[in-house]
């Protein structure tokens, strides 16, 4: 952001304007106004970072990370590569267990083998650490918290979650008026908790110019995260959702004026004709900054299936003005998901943002679909399969009724295809003028 305002052009500045197909000033003015990020370390080396923010393609993020239930570091790290194979922008190492060396080890194996910007929740370690040195979460204290944060940012993290807007007031307020889920984000419970327990304010909040020193120094982006987001469709946009909002809107203008590239996170469960409003309260709290949207979640009802649930809001939420989408995998609220739900619920979230692409930048985002329309034309079953978001998946139906490569219609329909019918009238009449 400094360079952004003192008319710098950064390699990354340059490499994003090219991906995104837009005119080098359009990327350094957005940055110079917090409405264009590159979430990138100074730490770490990343040959093509990208841009979130207004004007820019939707990007989407794929959390991956062990659980204290389920902890394997090769198959977190297989899942966040099997994330960006299929369209992940980013990824965020959300481990919470087994122990904290299992969650230094995914994270810096991830930071070795996955070359796309990597975002964590430190507070997560931190609670870790605290349970194995003295016994509780809620043990912790403010040099465990921003010790995390640094330690982690030396290793090369790219950008930070953290609840700075969870404040004292709305933790007290929670208390006299409860939720239906209460709070569902993990980062929010432990900061709540904390307070809870000793009766004092949010040290991130507090300390909030000793953590945009430490953003200065890494150049770690901030994602001031929702740790107030609803957690049900019932409390969605109530008052603890909007009082944390515009308190992190105070928190976006000291981080700019700092110098220090920050988004703001998003609901959660909202019902759809929720999603605009918020989007746009947010766009107008934060003059702009980037909005990333955990789906959102527009009902409660499909555990196994959320990935489509989020699929629906994402693109109702990117249409809104929403900049960059967390991903939602089938297992959402079951289970630490596989390799298998990862891809799935990537994929929904790609199709998500690429809907919204298309419907706001037209041929910057629609040229995939307009060579998948010729070969559909063509019936060139192969040239579609390639071209599909899942080739694997696409060739197995296509070929599952005993199909080959040599046959012009697929199992819908057979010989009562309509592009074929109507090719072959084409081909009759032009044979019969001849």
């Amino acid at each position: 952001m400094k360079d952004a305002r003192n008319g710098n052009i950064t390699k990354e500045m340059e490499i994003v304007a090219i991906k995104e197909q837009v005119n080098l000033e359009f990327i350094r003015r957005g940055i110079e106004k917090g409405r264009i990020i590159i979430p990138k370390s100074n730490r770490r080396e990343l040959k093509s970072p990208i841009g979130i923010g207004k004007g820019l393609l939707v990007k989407i993020n794929a959390n991956v990370g062990s659980s204290k239930t389920v902890c394997n570091v090769d198959k977190e790290v297989e899942k966040a590569k099997i994330a960006v194979e299929f369209g992940a922008d980013t990824v965020m190492d959300l481990s919470s267990g087994v122990t904290e060396k299992d969650i230094k080890s995914i994270r810096q194996k991830i930071l070795s083998e996955v070359a796309v910007p990597l975002g964590t929740v430190p507070i997560y370690q931190t609670a870790v650490r605290a349970i194995e040195k003295k016994g509780a979460i809620i043990h912790m204290d403010e040099d465990d918290m921003f010790n995390v944060v640094e330690e982690q940012a030396k290793e090369g993290v790219d950008f930070f979650t953290i609840h700075v807007g969870v404040t004292k007031e709305i933790v007290n307020y929670l208390v006299d008026h409860p939720r239906i889920m209460g709070v569902v984000s993990r980062g929010g419970t432990f900061l709540a908790s904390w307070i809870l327990e000793h009766d004092m304010e949010n040290p991130f909040n507090r300390r909030y110019d000793y953590l945009l020193e430490m953003a200065k120094e890494y150049d770690f982006t901030l994602s001031l995260g929702d740790g107030m987001r609803p957690g049900g469709i019932f409390d969605s946009t109530d008052y603890a959702q909007i009082q944390e909002l515009l308190e992190i809107s105070k928190l976006v203008k000291r981080a700019w004026q700092k110098d220090i590239q920050v988004m703001v996170e998003g609901p959660g469960h909202i019902p759809a004709n929720e999603i605009e409003r918020n989007i746009k309260m947010q766009k107008s709290l934060c003059d702009e900054a980037p909005f990333y949207v955990l789906g959102p979640l527009v009902t409660d009802i499909a555990p196994g299936y959320d990935d489509i649930v989020s699929a629906i809001g994402g693109t109702i939420a990117g249409l809104a003005g929403a900049d960059y989408l967390c991903y939602v995998t089938p297992s959402e609220h079951l289970g630490l998901p596989t390799k298998e739900e990862v891809k799935r619920g990537v994929i929904a979230s790609k199709i998500a943002a690429h809907a919204v692409n298309i419907a706001k930048y037209g041929t910057r985002a629609s040229n995939w679909d307009y060579h998948m329309d010729i070969a559909r034309k063509n019936l060139d079953w192969e040239e579609m399969i390639n071209l599909s978001i899942d080739p694997e998946l696409a060739r197995k139906v296509h070929y599952r009724n005993g199909a080959n490569e040599f046959d012009d219609v697929c199992s819908m329909c057979g010989e009562l295809c309509a592009i074929k019918l109507l090719r072959d009238a084409l081909e009759s009449k032009k044979k019969s003028k001849k």
